[in-house]
């Protein structure tokens, strides 16, 4: 059997001993090589070709994002950041590496696990980050940290014949990465409120909305619970806040400690399937990147209620599951290149065609 290559990069000597040992214990894994820098981490990818990486956010020499950047760029390799990273700084550094192409984050070993849970979420997570095919991110080779803007005036009469008032939106593994892309694409005054459920891990989700509404042309926020949904023409993103379903219902937004919902909350199945009885034909949902098949089910229902729904295509997604469960569930009307979702949004706000300023 041909085992999972492994580099393993984290400048800590007693992490790195430990990240090494875990995983040389699994069968079906192998560290091919070590480092405890950002530099020395491209070498060793160039030159050793590796399935899978780990690594830190904090290295000397060269970060664990610029590493990220680079890498993603020049020598395309799925990576896993394990990081133990809790300060808002630090936080926003994990966002822009998973908006430059890494693939999942998972958190370093704090000494409360129970016995051997963080080890088998190490291995679990490294076979999985090591099956994605990843794509080549341009962003450290043309210097795209921060995208262009686009330049639209609303055509108000086209608006007020639009059916459309909530756009619904779920993404997963390669989540951050696209969603960033979508609402750079769209104008500050996209006038459609969107509900967003992205999965998230603690404690890498709790500043994750205050992140990419310092990213994003439109205000994001974590929804409140009891919040009423915006009216057309206060276009935001409101997003379900870590460990919480967010349901719409009577027109408020409602945050709730139901179930989990194929091991998620939030579940992106538990918002469509409430916006599809809230909004029925009124609502448009979009599912994209990530790994199982949480949103299929949901998405399906806001068809069936008249709404239209999206998928995104398989060559734009990191991981082509829940798109795929629910392109074969018959849920998706058209399946997107994600360059294409944003173009999409502003037809469906009623936005005449318009160019884009570079």
């Amino acid at each position: 059997m041909k085992k999972t290559r492994i580099l393993v990069i984290e400048d800590s000597l007693t992490v790195r001993k430990r990240l090494v040992e875990v995983l040389s214990a699994h069968e079906e894994l192998e560290v091919v090589g070590e480092a405890e820098d950002g530099k020395s981490a491209i070498e060793l990818c160039q030159k050793l070709r590796p399935d899978v990486i780990t690594l830190d956010m904090m290295l000397p020499i060269m970060s664990g994002l610029a590493a990220t950047e680079y890498i993603m760029a020049y020598c395309p390799t799925p990576i896993l950041i394990v990081s133990s990273s809790t300060n808002r700084g630090e936080l926003f550094k994990t966002y822009e590496a998973l908006a430059a192409g890494a693939v999942d984050v998972l958190d370093k070993p704090n000494g409360d696990e129970k016995e051997d849970d963080w080890e088998r979420r190490l291995t679990t997570a490294v076979r999985l980050v090591a099956r994605v095919k990843v794509i080549t991110h341009p962003r450290a080779k043309f210097n795209l940290r921060n995208a262009s803007s686009v330049s639209r005036q609303v055509d108000r009469e086209s608006l007020s014949r639009t059916k459309y008032r909530l756009i619904a939106m779920g993404a997963s593994t390669g989540g951050p990465g696209a969603i960033l892309e979508i609402l750079r694409g769209l104008p500050p005054d996209f006038p459609l409120p969107i509900l967003l459920v992205l999965h998230l891990g603690q404690p890498f989700a709790d500043t994750f909305a205050e992140w990419l509404d310092g990213q994003s042309p439109l205000r994001v926020a974590y929804a409140k619970h009891g919040d009423w949904l915006p009216r057309v023409g206060e276009g935001k993103v409101l997003m379900a806040p870590p460990d919480r379903h967010l349901v719409l219902s009577e027109g408020r937004l409602w945050l709730t400690e139901g179930p989990e919902r194929h091991s998620c909350r939030p579940s992106v199945d538990t918002l469509f399937e409430s916006v599809a009885r809230e909004m029925g034909a009124e609502c448009a949902g979009f599912l994209m990147t990530g790994m199982g098949k949480d949103g299929a089910v949901g998405l399906l229902a806001i068809r069936q209620s008249g709404g239209a729904t999206f998928a995104q295509d398989q060559e734009t997604s990191v991981v082509f599951g829940m798109p795929r469960e629910a392109a074969e569930l018959g849920a998706a009307e058209r399946v997107l290149p994600l360059h294409q979702i944003a173009p999409t949004l502003i037809g469906l706000a009623g936005y005449p065609q318009a160019r884009r300023r570079l």
